[in-house]
């Protein structure tokens, strides 16, 4: 199971997704208080749901089209995630609430490219066995 590259991939993804909200922030307000993803149940749930995706589908190695399926509804998650963080950052009239983003709004990027090498994988792996299965 954790062999396979797919399921390194995933475990990244749900250590960036988990693991780094806790460890980078998002932005920094005016008066220098470091925001960070639990702070705001919005953002902390959906990078929890992204972790979550990404650890059930490792276990889920046995059946690789619904793995395949799972990794892309987490990367629609990190885009919605990404989306809201770009709504915050351009909705903002200049130094209102935020004075500076934080390293943490780029987590989902990192995450939706650790989930697209994933399904590549997931998708070579699933090419692999249809090409044995002809061979019978």
């Amino acid at each position: 199971m954790i062999q396979r590259i797919q399921s390194l991939y995933l475990l990244l993804a749900a250590g960036v997704s988990a693991g780094l909200t806790f460890v980078f922030n998002l932005w920094t307000t005016e008066n220098d208080t470091l925001v960070f993803a639990i702070d705001n149940m919005l953002y902390f749930g959906l990078f929890l749901g992204s972790a979550l995706l990404s650890l059930v589908s490792i276990f889920m190695f046995k059946n690789r089209k619904s793995q395949f399926v799972l990794g892309r509804l987490n990367i629609i998650l990190n885009f919605i995630l990404l989306g809201l963080f770009v709504y915050q950052s351009l909705n903002l009239s200049g130094e209102t609430n935020v004075s500076e983003k934080g390293i943490g709004i780029f987590l989902p990027i990192i995450s939706i490219v650790l989930l697209v090498l994933a399904n590549k994988a997931i998708k070579k792996d699933e090419d692999l066995v249809k090409s044995v299965d002809r061979l019978r």
